[in-house]
């Protein structure tokens, strides 16, 4: 009865361990949600954090779980995930999040996540227990999801520029002011929808492991993804303030009208992807959407020494959090 009273409550741990990612994952990536809604002035900060949870929330009631399920069934082959293996891939996470997050680098908390799960998959039971499918069309998107931003963005803004043309500035400024709530709301509903499934995903992949959902179960238990959405929500209202100034001037100076044509490149690649049940980083996405908007006007109009570092990050994002997931997967080992 200890055994199973033990294994109930290491379990709950981890659950809470996961939710608490979500969170962070809300928190870390509320910057992309409202970083330029924010910057070209047309919602206060405080403001555009209550706009972009409510949109994340209501991203339960939108989009299918296809991505929780690639995260859940689709990335590690059956009968290799433990409790174990998900502490190492929750810690590898959570400890990239936090050093991108002190020195103010959007880095993808989903990337981070998936380089956590591979870390302790490794570690445990070497690479050929990994989906190759699975692995390959998430880091596939590494690059594919800021080109589709950057393609989006870029082409939003010239056709908009065509429309526009004989507007008067302040005119287009007036109206894009407005239709900046729009393509805001569609991005944080794509944040929502494609960020809080990926930790309905490993909570799922938690729960199959330890006996408390079937295998062959077509969706996790209600509870599961009503608390992922609220903690993301959550996470957004309190914002991720040190990425904001970075996603939102430093990259490029936004005007309203570039403001809408980044949020609308993004928010249709994350509903593309969403749609195909691929766990795509937002940060990449927005910045790739915020690249492409402008380079339109001139490439100098694109500090490419921020992007640059930005990249890095991404470059490094899953052999770091690997790793850190791997050391953890053994500290686990020697606890549980």
């Amino acid at each position: 009865m200890q055994t199973v009273q033990t294994a109930f409550w290491v379990v709950a741990l981890l659950v809470f361990l996961a939710i608490a990612f979500d969170f962070m994952n809300g928190f870390h990536d509320a910057a992309n949600s409202i970083a330029t809604v924010v910057s070209t002035g047309v919602l206060k900060p405080a403001q555009a954090v209550v706009f972009a949870a409510g949109f994340n929330f209501i991203a339960i009631f939108i989009f299918h779980l296809s991505v929780a399920a690639t995260v859940g069934k689709g990335i590690v082959q059956p009968g290799i995930v433990d409790t174990h293996v998900v502490f190492g891939a929750l810690v590898g996470a959570i400890s990239w999040n936090l050093v991108t997050w002190y020195y103010g680098i959007p880095s993808s908390s989903s990337h981070a996540l998936i380089g956590g799960i591979v870390g302790a998959v490794i570690s445990k039971s070497g690479a050929s227990a990994l989906v190759s499918g699975g692995i390959l069309k998430t880091v596939a998107f590494i690059f594919i999801s800021p080109l589709l931003g950057f393609l989006f963005g870029s082409l939003m803004m010239v056709a908009v520029a065509q429309v526009c043309r004989r507007a008067t500035p302040s005119r287009v400024d007036r109206w894009f002011r407005r239709l900046q709530l729009v393509s805001a709301g569609a991005y944080s509903l794509g944040h929502g929808g494609n960020d809080a499934q990926k930790t309905i995903g490993i909570i799922w992949m938690l729960l199959i492991a330890t006996g408390y959902t079937a295998a062959g179960a077509t969706s996790p238990p209600t509870w599961t993804i009503v608390s992922c959405y609220m903690a993301i929500a959550a996470g957004t209202m309190f914002g991720g303030w040190r990425i904001v100034k970075t996603m939102g001037q430093k990259i490029t100076k936004l005007k309203p009208v570039g403001g809408f044509c980044a949020e609308t490149g993004g928010a249709l690649t994350l509903f593309l992807a969403t749609g195909l049940g691929i766990p795509v980083s937002t940060t990449h996405t927005i910045t790739g959407a915020i690249v492409g908007v402008g380079s339109t006007q001139r490439a100098s109009a694109v500090r490419w020494g921020v992007a640059g570092n930005i990249v890095w990050a991404w470059i490094f994002t899953i052999p770091a959090s690997a790793f850190v997931a791997a050391v953890a997967y053994w500290i686990s080992l020697q606890i549980f």
